[in-house]
């Protein structure tokens, strides 16, 4: 009998890596943000991206960070975590994981509480210091939902497609 491998990732390498992989999907020239949604015996039950809503033609609606707002992206695109707990198609989210690249915005937040899931794990936080992620983590915090910083392995995995 031969012994098992020991190389292979761990399962937040492997969720985590499914949220940045997910984020690779995002047509954003600015940020792609990705998010993976686990249930507690480490199945995947969905998946998204930061876009726009479907029907809504990424050619047609504006990808522009300032300008009019009409004119710029964040009147119409819809988060990587939203569109996660929009994606599932199952029963109840009640006590998953979500895995995503990074930490979520308040409105996010409102969707994460509301469906029940009960830990974050997010990769980067690189807006901690503005108002909409001071609330988000105070509405998380307060809901009982677990934040976990993402602690990166530096593991390189090469993948051919």
């Amino acid at each position: 009998m031969s012994e098992k491998r020991e190389d292979y990732i761990s399962w937040d390498e492997y969720f985590m890596g499914v949220a940045k992989l997910s984020a690779m999907r995002s047509k954003d020239p600015n940020t792609q943000v990705g998010a993976c949604i686990v249930s507690q015996d480490n199945k995947i039950l969905s998946m998204g991206y930061n876009g726009f809503p479907i029907g809504c033609s990424d050619d047609e609606f504006p990808w522009a960070r300032e300008g009019e707002p009409l004119d710029n992206k964040y009147f119409y695109t819809t988060h990587s975590e939203l569109n996660a707990i929009l994606n599932y198609r199952g029963g109840s989210l009640d006590g998953a994981k979500m895995y995503v690249s990074l930490f979520p915005c308040n409105e996010c937040a409102k969707a994460i509480i509301q469906s029940g899931i009960k830990t974050i794990v997010y990769a980067e936080d690189k807006y901690k210091a503005t108002a909409s992620v001071i609330a988000s983590k105070r509405m998380l915090r307060t809901a009982g939902v677990q934040l976990v910083l993402y602690k990166s392995t530096g593991r390189k995995i090469e993948i051919e497609l």
